[in-house]
This record gives structure tokens, C-alpha cells and sequence, in this order.
């Protein structure tokens, strides 16, 4: 590669980094719209802890689909059950405790659509049931009928031509018998009525009885502005224990807007004092690393506010400065090789080659014990590990890619510009072998392992 090409490569990137910076930190109003851009770091959704938010007290009792009489079981599973719906909803901050012998609190941080609405809907549970009679009567179930008890999971989905948004409903393995006798009269024409809480009946087809024991209803109530909010309610009828809202609050802050500044504070003083190590001790590669560095952040802050499930809280931020040291580390472990390298005898293009080629594993060793105990702690932790370890997954996953990849790069376009000049560097040769070259010149290209290939690509 020539000069030329390696100014013109840096010179686009450098572009492309402003670029990335400002869309990252900047906040504006787009000329000619009502927009307003926020800047990625800006759009990144905040904790209960950062944000504040609403709370809700709910009132516990046994449901009629619980499959015990033990009141505090069926709170604990509904707490469980909670947990996982709010989750999905978005609110991955959310805090589930119980409150006193019979009550649940549940608080979540204020999001853009009022928060009050799904405290709402949790309690306000709808029943279900299944039945060849449209005037079937849900306050006195006779005859033969599915219900919500029969119900193993349900969920939002779309019809086999992908048209019609609506809910599918899984019934236990227990109700198949059922089940399939109305499939098979729906088959013969025979129209089979859903019914939801106190709505009117919704007429279903042989084309709503997708697969065996699956259901898919749409239609009535059921459309595609409310199939969602029908869903939460079925969902929330299938509770062990029957939730009654009772009160709720606004939460201030615990941390708050000085917590935030302090955070920034804290990780632009850690970025900064890792950059001037890189700079003192690697000089020109180190300013490499630091570029690195700059790419990671635009990368890291514009995936934290793309990916679901993401809400930066306290234990968010902690992964946020865990990637950073990760990120540092990795480039230490490659710029350090560099160093053992050259000072063993080798040009520079060929130190650099073997560094990369023996930080390989390395590095890979560490980011993916990293990601490995991230996805454990994502899967067995509470919402506040969860929010920590999703951060430090995709923070892994982008230190990863800007050691192996970026760095790499970076390196090999710099490379043209000085191959030569150690000092520039921060490299050396070893003291003996300084002393070995201070009495035979030309032996520098026999120490450095085939001179004639040091110039191959990196």
C-alpha cells in the first residue's frame, strides 16, 4: 500500500469519525420537520434508578386457574410471571417485590407511552373459553369447553399468510382431546365461538386451528390495534393469583441527573486516562488504539440504543466501564506483542503480523469467557443483572471486533506512512541485541527472519 493511499484511507475515516461523533453526542432540530434528533447516547432508554418512574401496589388472592390452594406460592410464581411479561413489554428495569402477606409492588421506569396504562391492564385479567355454543354463558360454564385453565402459553403472531395480526394460543397436552373434536367439527363447517371476558363472540373457521393444540384467534376485539393489549389481559387471567390494583405513585429518581453527569464524568475520565497510557507507552500504534477507541464508542453507544431490552442503569453503567477495560486490554495485549517482537530481532511489518497472529487466542479467551458469563447472567439473573449483563454482552461482542478488526486495520494503514522508525513507536530492541547490532550493523536483516518476506501483509 502507498503513502497516498494510506493519507487518503485516514483521511475518509476521519470523516467518517466526525460524522459518527456527531450523531452520537449531538442533539438538533432536522431543518424543515418537527424532528428533533437526540444523538444516540441521548436515545439510549435509562433505569428506574436514573429515570424515576411509576409504581403500582396490587392486591393478591387465589385465582380460579391456579393448580394450588397455597396463596404464597401462587404469589411467588405470579411474581416470576410478572417478571417475564413486563420484560417483554420493554420495562427490562423492572422492579417485582412482595409487599406484606397478600400484595405484589411493582415499579418500572418512565418510558415514552404512559407506564400507568400497563399497570392497568395487568389488573385487569380476561378469562377465555372455546365452545361450539354462541351463547355460551362464561359467568356459568356448561357443556363441553376449553378455557383459560386449559392454557399453556399464548402470544402474538400472524396467520399463514402473514396478513392478519392476532393471538395463538397453546392448549395443554390434557385438553387435546377437546381440542381436537373442534378442529374437527370446524373442519365439517361447524363454526366454533372464542370468547373473551364478557365480549362478544368471535366466529372461528377450520382456519383457525393452525396445528394441533394451537389456536390462532383474530377478529371481534381482537384486531390489530388491540390484539396486543388482549394478549397482556389473557396473559394476566392465567396468573396463580388474581391481581387487583390498589395504588399507584410516581417515583423520583434515586440517582438522578447528578448521578448521570457523574457517570459521563467517570467514563470519559477512564476513557482519557487509558488513551494517554496508549499514547506515553505506544506512541504512534498507541494513537491507533485510540482511534480504535473512538470507533468503540460510536459503535457501543449506537447498539445500546438499537437493541431491545436495553435500560442503562447503575449496574448498565458498570458494564459500560468493564467494556471499556476490555476493550483497553486487548489492545494492550496485541501492541505488547508488538513490542516482544521487534525487540526480538524482527522488522516492524513482521511484529506486527506475528503480534496479531499471537493475540489472537488470547484475546478470544477472554471476550468469550466474558460473553459466556454475560448470557448466564442474562438468563439467570434478576432485571437489574439482566440490564448489566445485555450492556457488557454487546459491549464484549463491539471490544472484540475493534481489537481483531479495527486495530488491525488501522495498524496496516499506518504502516506505509513509517515501517522504520522504531522510536516513533514506543519500540526497542532488547538490550543484548542492541549491543550485538552496535558491533555488526548488517546483521539485523539475518536476525529478523527472512528479510525478504518482512514486508508481507499484515
Amino acid at each position: 500500500m502507498s503513502k497516498k493511499r494510506s493519507i487518503l484511507k485516514f483521511t475518509i475515516l476521519a470523516i467518517f469519525i466526525v460524522i459518527g461523533l456527531v450523531l452520537t453526542f449531538a442533539s438538533f432540530d432536522v431543518a424543515g420537520t418537527v424532528y428533533r434528533y437526540n444523538g444516540f447516547v441521548n436515545a439510549i432508554p435509562l433505569g428506574l434508578d436514573l429515570s424515576g418512574g411509576v409504581s403500582a401496589v396490587y392486591e393478591a388472592s387465589l385465582s380460579s386457574t391456579a393448580n394450588t390452594s397455597d396463596l404464597d406460592s401462587a404469589i411467588d410464581s405470579t411474581i416470576s410471571q410478572l417478571g417475564s411479561i413486563l420484560y417483554n413489554e420493554g420495562f427490562s428495569d423492572a422492579t417485582i417485590v412482595r409487599q406484606g402477606s397478600d400484595k405484589i409492588r411493582v415499579e418500572i421506569p418512565t418510558q415514552e407511552d404512559d407506564p400507568t396504562s400497563v399497570f392497568e391492564v395487568l389488573g385487569q385479567p380476561v378469562s377465555f373459553y372455546l365452545s361450539t355454543n354462541q351463547d355460551f354463558d362464561v359467568s356459568n360454564p356448561t357443556g363441553t369447553y376449553l378455557s383459560s385453565k386449559d392454557i399453556s402459553n399464548l402470544y402474538l403472531s400472524y396467520n399463514e399468510d402473514g396478513t392478519d395480526i392476532g393471538i395463538a394460543i397453546n392448549f395443554s397436552s390434557s385438553a387435546s382431546e377437546i381440542y381436537n373434536n373442534f378442529s374437527s367439527q370446524a373442519s365439517n363447517s361447524t363454526t366454533i365461538y372464542a370468547f373473551i371476558g364478557e365480549e362478544s363472540a368471535i366466529s372461528l373457521s377450520s382456519s383457525n386451528f393452525a396445528s394441533a393444540n394451537t389456536l390462532f384467534v383474530s377478529g371481534g376485539v381482537v384486531t390489530s390495534s388491540t390484539a396486543a393489549e388482549y394478549c397482556l389481559r389473557l396473559t394476566s387471567g392465567l396468573y396463580p393469583a388474581s391481581l387487583s390494583l390498589s395504588e399507584t405513585a410516581n417515583i423520583s429518581p434515586s440517582l438522578g441527573q447528578d448521578a448521570i453527569m457523574f457517570s459521563a464524568i467517570a467514563i470519559g475520565v477512564a476513557v482519557l486516562a487509558i488513551m494517554i497510557v496508549l499514547c506515553v507507552r505506544y506512541r504512534e500504534l498507541g494513537l491507533m488504539a485510540c482511534v480504535s477507541t473512538v470507533i468503540f464508542a460510536i459503535l457501543f453507544a449506537f447498539f445500546l440504543q438499537a437493541v431491545p431490552f436495553v435500560e442503562m442503569s447503575l449496574p448498565g453503567i458498570a458494564g459500560v466501564l468493564l467494556s471499556v477495560i476490555l476493550l483497553a486490554a486487548g489492545n494492550i495485549i496485541v501492541l505488547e506483542k508488538v513490542r516482544e517482537e521487534y525487540a526480538s530481532g524482527k522488522k516492524v511489518p513482521l511484529s506486527v503480523k506475528n503480534a496479531f497472529k499471537k493475540s489472537l487466542w488470547p484475546i478470544l479467551d477472554i471476550h468469550i469467557v466474558t460473553l459466556i458469563s454475560s448470557i448466564l447472567l442474562y438468563i439467570l439473573g434478576t432485571t437489574a443483572i439482566k440490564s448489566f449483563a445485555m450492556v457488557l454482552l454487546i459491549g464484549t461482542i463491539v471490544a472484540a471486533f475493534c481489537t481483531l478488526v479495527v486495530s488491525r486495520f488501522l495498524i496496516k494503514w499506518y504502516l506505509p506512512l513509517n515501517s522504520t522508525n522504531a522510536k516513533r513507536m514506543g519500540l526497542k530492541r532488547s538490550k543484548v541485541l542492541s549491543e550485538q547490532l552496535a558491533y555488526e550493523p548488517s546483521s539485523e536483516q539475518t536476525l529478523s527472519e527472512g528479510g525478504e518476506n518482512n514486508d508481507e501483509k499484515i
